[in-house]
């Protein structure tokens, strides 16, 4: 999502794990140490019950990975001769497998295609815990475990399987800079309180205090994604039509809305096709989050943008307006996917060469050179509707628009601005007035900014003008 990238890693999860740990290093956690079992509990069920109502199988596992892992480390921690000892024996093989599954298995749930709570999303992940769960108990039977004791000053995990840890976060960062969605920083800050209960506290009080507070993490992050999702648009992540409708709740009397639609963008979507105007939009709406002047913008419906201007007139908001649609303008959009099609076309030139060698018949190559020509004739009507840049020559994009689409693209915008008046007072009234300045400027060539206010007078002149030259 758009806007800063620092804010979804410092709340909630950042915040809840810090205030956390102060409180299990300071002197008041004697004084709340008998209410932890309440908070434990209280956590679990209420993210039990979140993922259960948001239909997150992530979630729902990734909780049940936590209780089962916290309850087998204090079970076997506290065996006969262990007594709550995590430096020899089985205490000390369930610290060590803790460390390593928790994190591989929050990886695991995450590449995972997440179905819902249904048979086929459930079955898979449940059978990893069965099998998990049936390792974890033969490896941490005494027999198995370890007998000689780490020294006092040791750590209980492993450094090897700190690998685990980094290998984890480094995946959740990845993921969050190709999704941008809270829950994604909300996993690496669990994964980093369960580092912090393994390596300091793998039993007791303070481990029941670290533990929660990675579930409570999970379930928040749940939450603000699914904020996210609500008030943002999930194609281009920008602001969406709720947002829009909140925003217009706290205007004060001076304010300027515009109304943006992008040019000839079904012409551009029929030809060339709903991947690549995608794309655009996510192109168009990147832009139109860093326009001057405090703007904040919002993605309405299709290719119909606005954007709201606070403590702004309709005049000063107009100057903001025309430096972002010449931006818009002279930005180059790179298509993705142009090599792999350039690719394909180098495949299919080679096969035409293959045919041509073998004896293509003299009317296959008419057909041909009439498909080129037509090719060639569609794709200059194009350009003049999507300029391409000032290098790329006529002869060249015609030769191969027929196998491949251009790499570079360019497009337009039309915007229409209003403010409050006397006759027009609710934002509902000034939205209006932008979209009959918008249409205006459509009707004008488009690739322009009309204001409301002076869009009569402008027409005035216009018609006089044109009734001085008749």
């Amino acid at each position: 999502m758009q806007g800063r990238t620092w804010q979804p890693w410092l709340v909630p999860g950042g915040l809840l794990l810090a205030l956390a740990a102060a409180l299990v290093n300071s002197s008041l956690f004697v004084q709340v140490a008998p209410s932890l079992s309440f908070y434990y509990i209280a956590v679990f069920a209420a993210g039990l019950l979140l993922a259960w109502r948001f239909n997150s199988s992530r979630l729902l596992f990734s909780l049940l990975v936590l209780l089962l892992a916290h309850r087998a480390v204090a079970f076997f921690s506290n065996g006969p001769n262990q007594t709550g000892n995590v430096l020899i024996g089985p205490g000390r093989t369930a610290v060590a497998l803790a460390a390593l599954l928790i994190p591989l298995n929050f990886i695991a749930f995450a590449q995972m295609r997440e179905r819902g709570l249904t048979l086929p999303g459930i079955a898979p992940r449940f059978g990893l815990l069965f099998l998990e769960s049936v390792i974890f108990a033969v490896l941490c039977r005494p027999e198995n475990s370890p007998a000689t004791p780490l020294h006092p000053g040791a750590f209980p995990i492993p450094l090897w399987i700190l690998l685990s840890f980094v290998a984890a976060i480094a995946v959740f960062v990845w993921r969050f800079f190709h999704t941008r969605k809270p829950i994604e920083p909300g996993f690496a800050w669990s994964v980093a309180a369960v580092f912090l209960w393994l390596q300091f506290a793998p039993v007791g009080k303070a481990s029941d205090a670290y533990v929660a507070t990675a579930a409570l993490i999970l379930a928040a992050s749940l939450i603000e994604t699914s904020y996210v999702l609500a008030y943002h648009d999930e194609l281009t992540g920008i602001r969406g039509r709720r947002a829009f409708n909140e925003s217009l709740l706290s205007l004060d009397q001076q304010y300027a809305i515009a109304i943006v639609d992008i040019d000839h963008f079904k012409k551009f979507n029929d030809t060339y096709g709903h991947d690549v105007g995608d794309q655009v939009l996510c192109m168009v709406a990147k832009r139109l989050s860093n326009v001057d002047g405090d703007g904040q913008a919002f993605r309405c419906g299709g290719e119909e943008f606005a954007i709201v201007f606070r403590n702004t007139s309709a005049k000063e908001a107009f100057e903001h307006l025309d430096a972002l649609r010449q931006r818009i303008e002279k930005s180059m959009f790179q298509v993705r996917g142009a090599d792999r099609r350039a690719e394909k076309a180098a495949e299919k030139s080679s096969e035409r060469s293959r045919n041509r060698r073998a004896g293509t018949s003299q009317s296959d190559r008419r057909r041909s050179a009439r498909k080129r020509t037509a090719a060639a004739l569609s794709s200059s009507k194009q350009r003049n509707l999507f300029p391409q840049p000032a290098s790329q020559t006529p002869d060249r994009l015609s030769d191969h628009l027929s196998d491949r689409l251009p790499d570079c693209l360019s497009v337009t915008v039309s915007i229409g601005v209003a403010e409050p008046s006397t006759r027009h007072r609710q934002p509902e009234q000034v939205i209006q007035s932008a979209d009959q300045a918008l249409y205006r400027a459509k009707n004008n060539g488009r690739n322009c900014v009309e204001l409301a206010s002076t869009a009569p007078l402008r027409l005035a002149e216009r018609k006089r003008s044109k009734a001085s030259r008749l």
